[in-house]
């Protein structure tokens, strides 16, 4: 008996696939995963990564949309959906043709694999016949597979060529609509045209008749008008002083009632924030107007101390989206500045890794006469305050003697009498806002850098005065094109 050696079997069935692989082109670079289930039938296993849905459902669902979008669609648009539906359907024919020849490789290569392995069932025994056997079982059923696939491929193939004539037969159509539509319009707009040019010549020729005939008569008539109106200026002057009272009353009322609209929206927006910090353990205390005091205090049993917690505050932006840190408010308590005016504010509460916001309940009211205030001022070319130095170079001063400090268009200086403190012009190193350090003097003390590494806090007599030399200082660095704010300040300004 002639026994086989492994080494010569891999060696027939290598040549046998390069004898195979030598004529026929793959659609891929493997061969199809296949499993043999039950009475040797051939189960292909599902891809996880699909192409797309089946071609029945494609050319199902493009012919409901068309159907459905038939009726709103308009000639132009219905035509122009007709080609890119036309273009689909002859790439779906394209892939279609692609499928056939790629199945006629297939075949090709069941044939030469049934034929190879004919060949070597000739020269097996034992075992290895029955496994070449098996092996010739398996190809005859993925034959009988492909052909399967072959029929559907000839179905679908046909539904395609079906389309692709109704879409051809529909795109010819559309186009004749439009051709029609065009030369309706084009008529229509020969005789708008002819209308338009007949009516101009009977004007011209009115024109013509009033100009020789009616010139007389509208002199007449409108001597005669301006005659009726002396006469009725004459004996009815009240009714145009009354008319212009009650010109002047609508529009009062008018500003009342946007006015009182104005206040109830924001009523209406704090009474909301109000319930949204109502189950809050902490909550903001104080006017929210420029020139008060907010204090952050506890509501609530359960709240930890202010003192064991970490604090900062935020400015909110116009629709609440955004909010930027204010850079140093890291206490209990937060003076509004200038800056502030219109914005939300709100503050974090940080206890045991948990942080709890609480907003205010409307944005920052301006305080009343304080435009009127700078806009005296700003009749001055420059401006004095009394000041009292609180802190220095971020040190304690241990000096309270009244300072001068002077505000004027080019430069700013701080002095105490003949003795001066500190003196520069506006420069993109100066920073000027609301001393955010806290304390009850905080809505009338002001931080001051003239120069990198030197600071002032410097405390006002009141709040009008310190908002007033934040608005004036920051008008005059404006027109010396510096943008004067606090830390990471300069975009709000």
């Amino acid at each position: 008996m002639t026994r086989i050696s492994p080494e010569f079997g891999g060696e027939v069935e290598m040549q046998t696939i390069r004898s195979l692989s030598a004529d026929v082109s793959f659609a891929c670079d493997q061969f199809p995963k296949y499993k043999l289930g039950p009475d040797n039938q051939v189960l292909e296993e599902i891809e996880e990564n699909a192409k797309g849905p089946p071609l029945k459902e494609v050319i199902l669902q493009e012919t409901t949309e068309l159907t459905e979008q038939h009726k709103r669609l308009s000639v132009r648009d219905l035509a122009s959906k007709f080609d890119k539906n036309l273009s689909a359907a002859a790439k779906l024919s394209n892939e279609a043709k692609l499928r056939e020849i790629a199945s006629l490789e297939g075949h090709v290569l069941l044939k030469k694999l049934r034929d190879a392995l004919e060949f070597l069932k000739g020269r097996m025994v034992g075992r290895n016949k029955e496994d070449v056997e098996k092996a010739i079982s398996i190809v005859e059923a993925l034959a009988v597979k492909l052909t399967q696939k072959e029929g559907e491929l000839i179905q679908e193939k046909f539904e395609v060529k079906k389309l692709l004539n109704f879409l051809k037969q529909a795109s010819e159509d559309a186009k004749k609509l439009v051709n029609q539509e065009r030369s309706f319009a084009c008529a229509e707009i020969e005789s708008a045209r002819a209308v338009v040019q007949r009516i101009g010549e009977a004007l011209e020729e009115q024109e013509r008749t009033c100009q020789t005939s009616g010139k007389q008569e509208m002199e007449e008539l409108m001597e005669e008008v301006q005659e009726a109106r002396r006469i009725k200026l004459k004996h009815q002057p009240s009714k145009v002083m009354d008319m212009e009272y009650e010109v002047r009353a609508l529009r009062i009322e008018i500003r009342e009632k946007s006015s009182i609209s104005f206040n109830l929206q924001k009523e209406l927006l704090m009474n909301k924030r109000a319930e949204e910090n109502k189950f809050l353990p902490y909550e903001i205390s104080g006017s929210e107007t420029l020139g008060s005091i907010l204090r952050v205090q506890p509501c609530s049993n359960e709240a930890t101390e202010l003192t064991k917690c970490s604090i900062q505050w935020y400015r909110l932006s116009s629709e609440c989206s955004r909010r930027e840190p204010i850079l140093g408010a890291n206490k209990s308590v937060y003076a509004p500045e200038p800056i502030d005016i219109g914005r939300v504010l709100q503050v974090d509460i940080t206890s045991n890794g948990q942080t709890v916001s609480v907003t205010t309940a409307g944005p920052i009211d301006p305080a009343a006469g304080l435009e009127n205030y700078v806009e005296t001022l700003l009749r001055k070319s420059n401006s004095e305050f009394h000041v009292v130095v609180s802190q220095m170079n971020g040190r304690n001063y241990s000096s309270h003697s009244t300072h001068a400090f002077h505000i004027g268009k080019m430069r700013m200086k701080l002095c105490r009498g003949w003795i001066t403190k500190a003196r520069d012009s506006y420069s993109g190193s100066m920073q000027l806002c609301g001393f955010r350090g806290g304390g009850n003097s905080a809505a009338k003390s002001l931080y001051w850098q003239p120069r990198k590494g030197q600071t002032f806090v410097l405390v006002f007599e009141s709040e009008r005065e310190r908002n007033g030399a934040l608005m004036l200082a920051r008008k005059y660095a404006l027109d010396s094109n510096v943008m004067l704010a606090g830390p990471d300040d300069d975009a709000l300004v």
